[in-house]
């Protein structure tokens, strides 16, 4: 009743030969998408740095800045220059952007069970959320 299939399936599975680019594995994949989240997150910081200068902030880059080279593998992420200031006005929505670049970084960190940049993405939430609290009391 059915005929035999007599020519090659135009689909192709992994087994049929090497493929024609790279694979990574979830861990890698993690690992590109927590560095991308955490070098965000420092360049945001290091407009706060500019706008409000701090030694808080100072140590948050420099710890962030770590955590991307250590997950690049050695390769220091690109720094914004503090001489570039903007608007101070800015300060509020840079936080708010912060603590949301920061969440994500939290549940990617959660995710690869990487404990010491989860701890350090609730601690950068945390001094986010106070900092948007305190602008927000200044400004009564």
């Amino acid at each position: 009743m059915y005929e035999p299939i007599r020519t090659k399936s135009v689909h192709s599975t992994m087994a049929d030969g090497t493929p024609d680019f790279p694979h990574r594995s979830r861990e890698e994949e993690l690992d590109i998408q927590l560095a991308g989240h955490l070098a965000a997150l420092l360049a945001v910081t290091d407009e706060l740095r500019a706008l409000a200068p701090g030694a808080e902030l100072d140590a948050a880059a420099e710890r962030l800045a770590a955590q991307v080279a250590r997950l690049r593998g050695g390769q220091p992420p690109a720094r914004v220059p503090l001489s570039v200031a903007g608007d101070p006005g800015r300060l509020a929505g840079l936080h708010r952007r912060a603590h949301a670049l920061a969440g994500r970084a939290l549940v990617v960190a959660a995710s690869r069970a990487d404990t010491v940049v989860a701890i350090l993405a609730a601690e950068r939430m945390d001094a986010h959320t106070a900092a948007l609290e305190s602008l927000a009391l200044a400004s009564r």
